[in-house]
């Protein structure tokens, strides 16, 4: 994709949603698993992006993934937690868990043997 498309459309999206649409910065990076959009914003903007439940940064994805097909490409986003964020609680975590799955600290043998019982 030469025109690079999809970094434009969620750049225009993304700076009609935020109060801080100066700050928006989106960058793109083309490897063998496709295009990998990261996104970063201010840190008041994220409940804007993320949205209740994430329900917004599911629809910006499947937006993202829809221009990809227009494309031939594979289109992925990526929403970097800005400084000063307010880390990983409440409806935030899940999608940047999302963006992060290592995030989830692995179980001890004893939790995981407490939940398999009834």
């Amino acid at each position: 994709m030469d025109t690079h498309e999809d970094k434009q459309f969620l750049e225009t999206l993304v700076k009609s949603l935020v109060d801080h649409p100066e700050v928006v910065v989106v960058n793109r990076t083309v490897d063998e698993m496709g295009v990998l959009l990261t996104l970063d914003v201010h840190a008041d903007d994220m409940g804007k992006i993320i949205g209740r439940s994430g329900n917004t940064a599911k629809a910006i994805r499947t937006l993202l993934r829809v221009v990809g097909m227009k494309n031939d490409a594979r289109v992925n986003l990526k929403i970097n937690e800005p400084e000063g964020g307010k880390g990983m609680n409440g409806e935030m975590s899940e999608v940047m868990k999302e963006d992060n799955p290592a995030v989830e600290e692995p179980k001890s043998l004893d939790q995981a043997i407490d939940d398999l019982k009834i």
